[in-house]
């Protein structure tokens, strides 16, 4: 197989994965001053994409970038407010394509277009610095975004994040195997190429209903956030057109050896269990100021380890400048 169609099988197998699972004029002194007001602004890009935003709770501006790709924030927003929100003033997005935000009539989901979005977001919002917290798929984004901007970033807290699109989904076809009742798995040939194994993993595992079990520590949250989920929209544009082209190239490198330039303050959350990720992923990352901390759970630790995941975040919020 040569390598264009490797890469192509590769990442139409990662949609399944993942899919489970006008810019402001400069702010005036007076504005950048100003607190962040609670509520629902409405956010143009500057290429005209109008962003579904939320802003509520209190504390140092923090933006969610949202994994799946294409989840949207309300889950974590429903389920993991409460934390969040005492600890910062959280500004909740839907990325372009994505929960309620709206699709872009051009199909720009590259990722320096939505790196560019949140620069629009903290434009807009007339913030001087905020902190950058993401979840899954938006480690990537997350870390291009700081890479970009570091000087915007007060602070980056990575919450089971990937950084390593393929070395994940090798994580999910070995432990997702393993998973699976010996009597009714198939053999695996561990020389044969990731997007073969990956995709027999997951019908298996969707097959014997064990998804559920690989991505979440505690029987009651895919239910919880099943009810949380109800009517809300699910815009799935930026999913689906990801995997169609080329602007998949740019969610695919392999970030971690950027870290080691990014020089603020970072917490990484992780999972004990988090095969979906790799428990172990977040041994990869190279950023000189960084707090690791491993708490109980699988794929949302921010959900299912409440107290732990609040714990990590008063420290870490205690070693971060104050001004925003």
């Amino acid at each position: 197989m040569s390598s264009a169609a490797f890469h192509f099988r590769l990442f139409t197998w990662s949609l399944g994965f993942f899919l489970i699972c006008a810019l402001a004029a400069p702010a005036t002194a007076q504005k950048k001053a100003a607190a962040l007001a609670n509520g629902t602004p409405t956010i143009t890009t500057s290429d005209g994409v109008q962003l579904y935003t939320k802003v509520a709770g209190k504390g140092l501006p923090c933006v969610f970038v949202h994994g799946g790709p294409g989840s949207g924030s309300y889950g974590i927003e429903a389920l993991g407010g409460k934390t969040l929100e005492q600890n910062f003033q959280m500004i909740y997005l839907d990325q372009r394509g994505s929960g309620r935000s709206a699709s872009d009539p051009a199909k720009n989901y590259t990722i320096e277009r939505v790196v560019q979005d949140l620069e629009d977001v903290r434009q807009q919002l007339h913030l001087e610095k905020w902190v950058v917290m993401s979840h899954s798929f938006g480690g990537i984004i997350a870390t291009a975004y700081a890479s970009k901007y570091p000087e915007r970033v007060q602070g980056l807290v990575l919450v089971n994040s990937i950084l390593n699109l393929p070395a994940s989904m090798e994580s999910t076809a070995t432990n997702g195997y393993k998973l699976l009742p010996e009597a009714s798995r198939p053999p695996l040939d561990p020389a044969a190429p990731l997007p073969q194994r990956f995709g027999m993993v997951m019908g298996l595992l969707g097959q014997q209903g064990l998804m559920n079990q690989f991505m979440y520590a505690n029987d009651s949250t895919p239910a919880r956030l099943s009810r949380a989920m109800k009517g809300v929209p699910t815009n799935r544009d930026f999913a689906t057109t990801l995997f169609q082209g080329p602007a998949i190239q740019g969610y695919v490198q392999d970030m971690t050896p950027a870290t080691a330039a990014l020089k603020m303050p970072v917490l990484v959350v992780s999972g004990r269990d988090d095969y979906m990720v790799g428990p172990d992923h977040y041994k990869s990352f190279r950023f000189p100021n960084q707090q690791a901390v491993v708490v109980p759970g699988r794929h949302y630790a921010l959900i299912e380890s409440p107290a732990e995941f609040n714990q990590a975040l008063i420290t870490f919020i205690k070693k971060l400048p104050r001004k925003a």
